[in-house]
Order: C-alpha cells, then structure tokens, then sequence
C-alpha cells in the first residue's frame, strides 16, 4: 500500500490577516517533510467560493511550488475540475507543472459537487457528467504530442485547429484519476479506466465490495472515453492523527469531521452569501447530533492501533491510502509529528508489503485471480452531488 498526503486548505473561522498566509506556508513546510520522510504522493484540490472548508482554488500554483521544495514525491491535482476550466488551460498548466516537476504530476479530473462553484462559470449543475465526458475526450489529445495540432467541435467546446503547448514530460501523459466522491462512480472509473479517487470506506466490507467492483469493472467492461494510457488504482483518503496514546491522537484531531460536514453543507445549502454562515460554529452543533455522530473514524491514535486499523484495508487491496492531515482546526505542529511518527511505525510495514499487492493487482488484471461479486448497494450512502436529469 502507498500513502499520500491531501490538502483542501481548510481555513476555519475566525480569521485573521495572515490566516491564508500561515495556511499556505505551513502546508509546503508539511509536503517538504512528507518528501523526505518517504511518502509517495503530494495531493491538492481544486475548490471554489467555499469559505473555510477549501481555499484550494489554484492548486497547480501550490504543486508548483511544492516541486522546487521535493525531490521524489508524487505531486498530485486532486482534482482538476474540468466543468470550471478549458481543456486549453488544463493541458497547457498541467504540462508546465509536469515539466518544472521532472515529470512527478498525477492528474485527478472531476466535475465540481455543486451550484456553489459551477453556476459563476456559466455551467449548469445538471450538466455537469455530459461536460465532464466531452472535456476529457477534448483533453487527452492536448496532452499528447499532436505535431498536426488540435481542434474539437462539440456540444460545450468548440476549439478551431491550434498547437497546444508545452507537453508534458510523462509520455503519453500523467497517470489519470477521476473523483469519486459518490460511491457509484468508483464502478465508472474502473470502467473508464480511470485511478479512482474516493473517500474512506465505512467498513472493511464495504471496502472489500467496492474494490472488487472497481477492478471486475476494468478487467470486464473496459471502455475508455478517449485514446489514454489507463491507471488501474484505488485510493482512498482517510483522515489521520498519529499520536502516542490513542486519547492524544483524539485530542488532536478534535474536529476532523469539519471536513466532511463543510461539503455537505455546500452540497446542501447552495450558494452562500459570503461571509453571512460561520461554518465552523454551524459544525459545533451539527457534530453534536444524531447525524454528527455518523461518519467514518478515520486513522486516529497510536501507531499500533492505526496499523489494526490499515490491516482491513491492505486485505482489500486498496492500492492508495491519502491522508487528509490537515482538517479542521488541526495545529502545524501536531500535523508534522504526526506525519513523522506514522512514517516511523506505521508506513515502513505497508510499504514492505507492496510487491505483494502489485503482484495480486497483475494476476487480477491478467485474469488468473477471479474476483468474488459482492452487491454493492448496501454500500451506497445517499449522495446531493449526482444530478438526477438534465431536463
């Protein structure tokens, strides 16, 4: 299993003038440290006008400084929405990061969860899945070099015939993800091809159902959308707190769930007028009821019992856990011995194990390991992010 770590650039009320500063600053000091302590990747999303759950809205910018302060980590858009940006742009910043980076990018696409961020872009929440799907088609030829150049003529883009440049360093392209925030899509992207992105299973059956379907969909119903290279892998992101007691652990990490109540309540709420709802006073009280107390723990408290915790997901064979360090009001200081000690106790053993599981992932994809079928509906949450018509 390889681990990641995951940034939305939470920014909790109250602010102050150097909050977004101090943000910024303290999560290159954090990606610099996970560099040199071994972990593979280096994720960041991509958000808008959603005061304090993200401030994420040029993530390219933060991976590109991240590339100057590491020498090895994975850097990756985690995700690129590609309702909200021209398939241009996308190639064009994507391929400079590549090139700046020595060729570290993985590229997460996805649509955007709501009214929230895609209406100011002129685009309609309902169409969201039909845009997505024609942006990567219009997307994937971009990347590649294409010294005849490119042009598209279609229901959202029409592009007339240009060089799109630079390229990337990585030929064809970046490794390619897509968000997988409702259960549902993690079966797509098996389909498509696709590295999916989602987030920590509620249980290890769960898991074990949801991985089994990713990967009978790839190896069974493959269908990719465009002419890409296709990145067989499951991540989730989880969120983590490594501490020497399990009471410390909890203590730190005291408010984690900011994260999953915030885009909830962007999902939900629609748009907000700015600086009318404090969030993080809203998620007080919501964490007090009945629905507050639901959510998936996270890998929270000592070494040994974050490893217990790994072991359900390791026999699933997720492929990537993404540890979403910074959530809430959690402190630079607790995220940075966090982060040590997890790479001390923890990561080494996983790591180990990694031969094991890409050799289990080969002879699966090759057909000699036939994957149970287990029903995955019992495993799917209701979700406000997949548009019902585009009527």
């Amino acid at each position: 299993m390889k681990f990641g770590v995951f940034y939305e650039h939470q920014i909790p009320r109250p602010w102050d003038a150097e909050s977004e500063h101090r943000q910024f600053k303290n999560a290159l000091e954090q990606v610099e440290l996970a560099d040199k302590l071994g972990y593979d990747f280096a994720w960041c999303t991509e958000h808008h006008f959603m005061e304090e759950y993200s401030h994420a809205s040029a993530p390219e910018v933060f991976l590109a400084a991240a590339s100057q302060r590491t020498k090895n980590i994975r850097l990756g858009h985690g995700i690129v929405q590609l309702t909200t940006n021209h398939p241009a742009r996308v190639a064009e910043r994507v391929s400079t990061l590549d090139l700046v980076s020595d060729g570290r990018v993985e590229l997460g696409l996805g649509e955007g969860g709501s009214t929230t961020e895609l209406h100011p872009f002129d685009r309609k929440f309902r169409d969201k899945r039909a845009i997505w799907d024609e942006a990567l088609q219009v997307l994937i030829p971009m990347l590649k070099d294409s010294p005849e150049g490119i042009e598209w003529h279609g229901e959202f883009f029409d592009f007339p015939l240009r060089a799109v440049l630079p390229k990337p360093l990585q030929k064809p392209h970046p490794p390619l993800w897509v968000a997988c925030s409702q259960y549902e899509t993690i079966e797509r992207a098996g389909e498509l091809g696709l590295g999916a992105l989602g987030f920590q299973f509620l249980s290890s059956e769960a898991a074990v159902a949801w991985v089994n379907a990713y990967y009978k969909a790839y190896t069974t119903k493959l269908r990719p959308l465009a002419d890409y290279q296709t990145n067989p892998n499951i991540a989730m992101v989880s969120a983590l707190m490594c501490a020497d007691t399990d009471e410390e652990a909890q203590r730190r990490a005291d408010g984690w769930s900011f994260f999953q109540f915030a885009l909830i309540y962007y999902n939900k709420s629609g748009p907000v007028a700015p600086g009318t709802v404090n969030l993080w006073e809203e998620y007080l009280v919501w964490r007090e009821s009945p629905k507050g107390q639901v959510y998936a723990p996270g890998l929270i408290g000592t070494p040994e019992t974050i490893i217990e915790q790994l072991e359900a997901f390791d026999r699933a064979h997720v492929d990537q856990v993404i540890l979403l360090n910074q959530a809430g009001k959690n402190t630079h200081e607790d995220i940075c011995e966090s982060l040590e000690l997890f790479a001390k106790e923890v990561m080494p053993e996983f790591h180990a194990r990694e031969p094991i599981h890409q050799e289990w992932k080969r002879r699966v994809i090759a057909g000699e390991i036939e994957l149970e079928d287990i029903d995955t509906a019992p495993f799917k949450p209701a979700t406000t992010q997949t548009p019902t018509s585009r009527l």
